[in-house]
């Protein structure tokens, strides 16, 4: 572990000069790159230079142990030595979890997905109750929601909507909840009484940079249409809607969410590039999980992940076998409860998998 550290301290001073060579500082985007990775690699630094600050207390207290000292001095000695102890211990801790590799997605943007799946009616109205849910949990981490397309039922639900998601570590948080959730409840379109299961699905996608991911014009097909949503007089109207095709890998999206042509290509393409993006992730990843299931599942959609019983006001986390008797504040947005064992559960994960590989 030592010497990645050491390796690690040695990029960051590199990086330091790299940052204030001319070249670097005229070109834009090495410029950004190196500064995003010395970024990332700041803290551990820090941690392991204070770690390394330790050790040297700890070796003159020890030295100090050794030589003729009266009974007060010597008690204050050991205690010291206990406290340092204690703070290396600690110290080794903070510097395991840092060593755990990053997800490189964790600080980017999301686009969030949400779709009505088993259970007509009533599972789009749960995929509305899912997008005010987690609408809610935005505006408590102070980031912004922007609706870039919705397909509204008639009763109050969605059968699909897409929305973006602005704000600081935005995919670190989110992107466990990408799979399918499950409703337990008594529908308001049912009379009888009777509790039904309903699912919707959740795809949380990084957004994605134009420098990650090159779409070729030759590889898109586009296509114009006549809204046939929400959107005003221009509906039915005007060829504002826009369905954009990438042939490579047969993704299509379509966005009429605005009456102008020209923004809906430009939602489209930036939901088209996060998709694409995505589905290149996806696979490394599968081929890199192939010998490793992790314990928390970020990645398969058809995986159901959650369910919400309305009636016994519970929900259950089934990855990590999380059960929490708070229905109703969960469905307000206060997430962070589940979240933060998931990503415990992910980074104990990850740092078990770090520690056999050594």
């Amino acid at each position: 572990m030592y010497d990645r550290l050491q390796a690690v301290e040695d990029r960051y001073d590199e990086l330091n000069e790299l940052l204030s060579d001319p070249d670097v500082v005229s070109d834009p985007k090495r410029l950004r790159d190196l500064s995003k990775e010395q970024s990332g690699i700041t803290a551990t630094v820090e941690t392991y230079r204070e770690y390394k600050n330790v050790n040297e207390q700890i070796d003159e207290t020890r030295e100090l142990l050794g030589e003729k000292l009266d009974d007060e001095m010597r008690e204050m000695a050991k205690e010291e030595f206990a406290e340092l102890q204690k703070e290396k211990t600690e110290l080794e801790e903070r510097l395991k979890l840092l060593l755990v590799p990053k997800d490189p997605n964790d600080d980017k943007n999301v686009i969030l997905e949400i779709r009505g799946a088993a259970g007509g009616d009533e599972a789009a109205l749960f995929a509305g109750d899912l997008f005010r849910m987690y609408s809610k949990y935005a505006e408590s981490r102070g980031w912004k929601v922007e609706i870039m397309d919705a397909n509204p039922t008639g009763i109050g639900g969605y059968k699909e909507i897409i929305a973006m998601m602005n704000g600081n570590d935005a995919f670190s948080r989110m992107k466990y909840e990408n799979g399918a959730h499950r409703v337990q409840r008594v529908p308001e379109t049912e009379s009888g009484g009777r509790i039904h299961t309903s699912t919707a699905t959740v795809a949380i996608l990084p957004e994605a940079e134009e420098v990650e991911i090159e779409l070729h014009d030759k590889d898109i097909r586009t296509d114009t249409f006549a809204s046939t949503g929400a959107g005003g007089q221009s509906v039915n109207t005007t060829m504002s809607a826009v369905r954009l095709t990438h042939i490579p890998t047969g993704i299509v999206v379509s966005m009429q969410d605005e009456r102008s042509q020209l923004k809906n290509k430009d939602k489209a393409m930036k939901v088209l590039r996060a998709r694409v993006y995505d589905k290149f992730e996806r696979e490394a990843r599968e081929e890199y999980d192939a010998n490793r299931k992790s314990a928390v599942g970020t990645g398969d959609r058809s995986e159901r992940i959650r369910t919400y019983n309305y009636p016994q006001n519970r929900v259950t986390d089934h990855r990590i076998g999380l059960t929490i008797q708070k229905l109703d504040q969960i469905m307000e947005g206060k997430l962070d409860e589940i979240i933060d064992a998931l990503i415990l559960e992910d980074q104990t994960s990850k740092l078990e998998h770090l520690n056999d590989a050594n």
